[in-house]
């Protein structure tokens, strides 16, 4: 088994962990939201969760960027590469579209933070965390799960 293997595996694994904690996070900030609830430990708890295994994410993304056979091979003739739609996906599409959505996460994660009024934190939450799990699920390569 290759370490390629492996990471790529883990990856693809947390990738289903981060979908459920960034619904739970939604659900939850939704309710907070609408039933006017106050932020609580637990729900500082399910968005920080939720932002570090984005964090996580990004790791293991990045170092499977750099040994993928995929990105190497796009990046033996980049141009030609993006005329083929399975390298243009590893070497570029996926990649900004996660990081994208990673950057997204964290700062709706540090906007929340700072903010004093919790109504306001549920707001900010559910606007950029539902902006991230779009990009995700746009990014996720659906033909090889």
């Amino acid at each position: 088994m290759s370490v390629n293997y492996i990471i790529l595996q883990g990856h693809s694994g947390l990738r289903w962990l981060i979908l459920l904690a960034v619904l739970i996070v939604i659900v939850k900030s939704l309710i907070g939201l609408f039933a006017r609830k106050s932020y609580t430990k637990i729900d500082n708890i399910l968005a920080v969760s939720f932002v570090g295994l984005m964090h996580l994410q990004l790791l293991l993304g990045l170092v499977l960027y750099f040994i993928s056979p995929y990105v190497k091979e796009a990046f033996r003739d980049f141009g030609l590469a993006m005329g083929v739609s399975e390298l243009r996906l590893w070497a570029l599409e996926h990649p900004i579209l996660m990081i994208l959505a990673v950057v997204l996460a964290q700062i709706g994660r540090s906007k929340s933070r700072r903010s004093t009024d919790d109504l306001r934190r549920f707001r900010i939450q559910v606007i950029f965390f539902t902006i991230s799990l779009a990009l995700i699920l746009i990014g996720i390569p659906w033909n090889r799960v």
